[in-house]
C-alpha cells in the first residue's frame, strides 16, 4: 500500500487541476462547431443538355436570312420665304414660277420576313409618312414594299413584298422566355450592313415605359441601335421572340437597355392586320386613376391593390355592366389588379362579346359584376 501513496497525490493534483480548467474554459475539450461548411459544385444545373453552344452560328444562318433592310424616303417640302405667302407680292409672279422647295429625307430600319408569302413584321416608326419602302434581302435582292396595316398603340406595322424563295424565321412561344436565356439582336445598325449582337434576357414583362400605349417588352443587354429597330431578337436556336423596338439611353447609342416586342404579341397583332386590316382590342369603357398609398388609406384597403374607377361611358361595357364612378375594381376573373396599365393591357386582350367578372369595392362592400367586353375604338394614326 505504501509504494502507491507516493502516486496518489500527484494524481489528486492533476484531477482538480483539470476540473478548475474545465470549470472556468468550458469548451476547452469541445469540437469546433463554428466550422463553416461548403456547398462543393456538381454538375452543372440540368446535366449537360443545359449547356449552351460554343457557337452560335448555327442559330444566326437559321435565322439571318429572313431578317431584311428597309430604306425609306419621304419627300419633305421645305418652307418658302412668307412674301411668297402674301396674297400682294404673288400678283407679280406666275404660279408656276414660285419657287416649291422640296428634299427627300432617307431612313433606315429592319424587319422580319415572317412567311413565305412574303408578310413582314416591322416598326411602325420605322415607316411612318414613308412615300416608298424598299426592302432588301440578305441574299442581295430588292422589292418595293407595301404596307398592309399599321398599328402606333404597339409599335408595328405589316409590310409586303411580291417575291419568290422567300425564307421566313421560326416563331417561338415567347411567354416561355426566362430572365438568364441567351439572345441575339440582328439588324442594320447604322446602315452598316447586317449586324448580331449578343445579350441575354434582363427582365420580361417590361411595361409603364412611356414608349407604347400596349407595353409588354422583353428587356435585354445585347447591343441595340439605331436602324436595329424591327429587326429579330432570337434564341440561342435561331427561333423569334421578339421583335427590336427601343432603347433606353442618355447618349442615344447602346447602354445595355433595350426593348422588344415579344413574338406572341407580334403574331396576334399581325392577323389581325392581315385579316382585319385593324388591331381588334378588347375594350371596357372606363377612364382609370391609379391608388395612391391615402387614397387606399381612404377606401379602407390594407394593400396597394386596385385601380379607381375614374369614369364610365356612357353606354360602354363597364357602364352597361352597372360598374359606377368611385367603385374601385379590386379583380378580373379572380386576377388581383396590382397595376393600372398592365391590367389594361390584360383587358385589351381579350375579345369582343367575351365576359368578365369584375370585383369592385363600393362604400365598403365588395361587389361583383358580369361585364361582356367590346371592341376598343380605333385611334386615328
Amino acid at each position: 500500500m505504501r509504494r502507491f501513496n507516493f502516486l496518489f497525490w500527484p494524481v489528486l493534483s492533476g484531477i482538480l487541476v483539470a476540473v478548475l480548467l474545465l470549470q472556468f474554459f468550458p469548451n476547452l475539450l469541445a469540437t469546433n462547431t463554428d466550422a463553416i461548411d461548403f456547398r462543393e459544385a456538381n454538375r452543372p444545373l440540368g446535366g449537360a443538355s443545359a449547356l449552351g453552344p460554343v457557337s452560335y452560328a448555327d442559330a444566326v444562318e437559321v435565322a439571318s436570312p429572313a431578317v431584311v433592310n428597309i430604306y425609306t424616303q419621304t419627300v419633305v417640302k421645305q418652307k418658302v420665304h412668307p412674301l411668297f405667302n402674301d396674297p400682294f407680292f404673288r400678283n407679280f409672279f406666275d404660279a408656276d414660277s414660285i419657287p416649291q422647295q422640296e428634299r427627300i429625307q432617307s431612313s433606315l430600319g429592319s424587319g422580319v420576313i415572317m412567311s413565305p408569302q412574303g408578310y413582314i413584321v416591322t416598326n411602325n416608326h420605322v415607316i411612318t409618312g414613308a412615300d416608298s419602302i424598299v426592302v432588301a434581302l440578305k441574299d442581295g435582292r430588292e422589292a418595293i414594299a407595301e404596307v398592309i396595316g399599321t398599328d402606333p398603340e404597339t409599335d408595328l406595322a405589316v409590310l409586303k413584298i411580291s417575291m419568290s424563295n422567300l425564307p421566313s424565321i421560326a416563331l417561338s412561344q415567347s411567354d416561355d422566355s426566362r430572365v438568364g436565356d441567351v439572345v441575339l439582336a440582328i439588324g442594320n445598325p447604322f446602315g452598316v450592313g447586317q449586324t448580331v449582337t449578343m445579350g441575354i434576357i434582363s427582365a420580361t414583362g417590361r411595361h409603364s415605359l412611356g414608349i407604347n400605349t400596349y407595353e409588354d417588352f422583353i428587356q435585354t443587354d445585347a447591343a441595340i441601335n439605331p436602324g436595329n429597330s424591327g429587326g429579330a431578337l432570337i434564341d440561342a436556336y435561331g427561333n423569334l421572340i421578339g421583335i427590336n423596338t427601343a432603347i433606353f439611353s442618355k447618349s442615344g447609342g447602346s447602354q445595355g437597355i433595350g426593348f422588344a416586342i415579344p413574338s406572341n404579341l407580334t403574331r396576334q397583332v399581325m392577323l389581325d392586320l392581315t385579316k382585319h386590316g385593324r388591331v381588334i382590342r378588347g375594350w371596357l369603357g372606363i377612364e382609370i386613376q391609379e391608388l395612391t398609398p391615402s387614397l387606399a388609406e381612404s377606401f379602407g384597403l390594407e394593400k396597394m391593390q386596385g385601380l379607381i374607377i375614374a369614369g364610365v361611358f356612357r353606354d360602354g361595357p363597364a357602364h352597361l355592366a352597372g360598374l359606377q364612378p368611385g367603385d374601385v375594381m379590386l379583380s378580373i376573373n379572380d386576377r388581383p389588379i396590382m397595376n393600372g396599365r398592365k391590367s389594361m393591357t390584360e383587358i385589351a386582350r381579350y375579345r369582343p362579346n367575351q365576359s368578365i367578372q369584375v370585383k369592385v369595392l363600393r362604400q365598403g362592400e365588395e361587389l361583383s359584376f358580369s361585364a361582356t367586353i367590346g371592341e376598343r375604338p380605333r385611334t386615328e394614326n
